[in-house]
């Protein structure tokens, strides 16, 4: 039985000819590479802005893009964009450009004309790809999600991927050529184009490598791995060499935007390893992430999540009210606020969100938290910065805690909020966001680098 690999190539790795000759090599370079998704083009030449953000941009008639580049100069940049990479890789047209130009000028409407256009990145260059890969050699079959049966919900803008679609995908176990997929986007059972949530080409990898039973998901950007924290900050930072699928999900919703946090969960339950490479250093090895390790290292990584604030609540036998945190977290809901977490005791509870959230909400906020739920005192506590340490050697070594709390300390640094999750290989650490690069490396230092 072949050892079958799914690699998927982020829009860094497939933004311009050179580097798609780069993801031609890595494919040729194994055999074993047969299901190859991959994302629309990064950005362009004369705006540098995404091409799906051109896309969205043509949709909304020009709302979308901040730098007020109209609709008519986001469709050239489209346009041009793909017919340089159809002349530069010298691959034949075929009416690929005719049909583009139909597909911009699609007569769609609202949240189906904006699905169907922000999908159009991914179409054609994986039409471009696929055709690129035979005129090198590299036997190579497109297949698209609308033809292949890639089934997905009929939120257009956040679709959630169907059982049904595993089965379609299933039929691709017996492909020879190298499958060519275009990520991020699939239909609906009606037959309309449908998107996944940005990022999706990653929850695309994820859902062809669980259904082909792949051994493993190669995931391709333009970053050698995981960091063991911000290599901006923290300049000594090294890639993390193996991660749990546990951690890297801690690490992921605490900050860490490498990898589509859904991407992950049917690889999990198949067991299936994610290999997080850099399309332009091939022979370095990255981050492997696994079901498990053993861990020689009590922290693996540290997130941060800047500019945030929690919301303290005090009052008598909250912990024994049955129905209070459910209560208090739908209004927060109502808002469309999402809380990150909320540590709570007998009598009080914070909840941790976004500053920027809380923008034109606060007051409303307030006022429903006070009349629903009469708190004895209410706090707001803004510009604070969470640091969490990860790593599942600290579920036998809590003292590492310790070693934390003593490091900020002695370096008058206050903590405003601590909290320790209940897995026992995490914690959080909130301090005035004016502190928060030279907190983060005091801790790495002291955790990762024991000095």
């Amino acid at each position: 039985m072949k050892r079958k690999i799914v690699c998927k190539f982020g829009g860094s790795s497939v933004e311009n000819a050179g580097q798609i000759e780069k993801v031609k090599n890595i494919v040729g370079d194994s055999k074993n590479r047969k299901y190859v998704v991959v994302s629309a083009p990064g950005r362009d030449e004369a705006y540098h802005q995404k091409i799906t953000d051109h896309l969205v941009n043509l949709a909304t008639n020009g709302k979308h893009l901040a730098k007020k580049v109209t609709a008519k100069e986001s469709k050239k940049a489209i346009f041009d964009k793909f017919s340089g990479l159809i002349e530069v890789l010298k691959i034949p047209d075929e009416g690929l450009l005719k049909s583009l130009e139909a597909d911009l000028n699609t007569s769609l409407e609202g949240e189906k004309k904006i699905a169907f256009l922000a999908s159009r990145g991914e179409h054609y260059n994986a039409k471009i790809i696929a055709a690129y890969f035979n005129l090198c050699g590299i036997d190579a079959t497109l297949w698209l999600p609308e033809e292949g049966g890639f089934l997905l919900s009929s939120d257009f803008l956040n679709a959630k991927v169907l059982p049904e679609a595993h089965v379609n995908l299933a039929k691709l176990k017996g492909c020879e050529s190298v499958c060519v997929i275009p990520g991020f986007y699939g239909v609906t059972k009606e037959g309309d184009i449908a998107v996944l949530s940005r990022g999706g080409s990653d929850l695309t990898g994820g859902e062809v490598a669980y259904s082909v039973e792949a051994v493993l998901y190669e995931n391709w950007s333009d970053v050698n791995g995981v960091y063991e924290a911000d290599p901006r900050i923290v300049k000594e930072s090294d890639v993390i060499p193996r991660l749990t699928f546990k951690e890297i999900r801690l690490l992921s919703s605490k900050g860490f935007n490498v990898f589509h946090f859904d991407a992950m969960n049917n690889c999990r339950k198949s067991n299936i390893p994610i290999n997080i490479r850099n399309t332009n250093r091939p022979s370095f090895a990255g981050t492997m992430i696994l079901n498990e390790r053993v861990p020689d290292e009590d922290v693996v990584g540290i997130a941060r999540l800047d500019h945030m604030a929690y919301i303290y609540l005090e009052k008598e036998g909250l912990g024994e009210t049955i129905g209070f945190t459910e209560g208090l977290l739908s209004i927060f809901n109502k808002y469309g606020i999402k809380t990150y977490h909320y540590p709570t005791d007998k009598d009080d509870i914070a909840v941790l969100l976004k500053k920027e959230d809380l923008a034109g909400n606060i007051n409303n906020l307030r006022a429903d938290i006070e009349s629903q739920l009469t708190p004895d005192a209410l706090e707001v506590v803004y510009d604070v910065a969470i640091i969490s340490m990860v790593g599942i050697g600290m579920k036998y070594n809590s003292s590492v805690i310790a070693d934390a709390v003593w490091t900020l300390k002695e370096n008058h640094i206050d903590i405003e909020m601590l909290d320790h999750g209940p897995a026992k290989i995490s914690f959080h650490i909130g301090v005035a966001q004016q502190h928060a690069d030279r907190a983060l490396e005091l801790l790495y230092k002291k955790l990762i680098l024991k000095k």
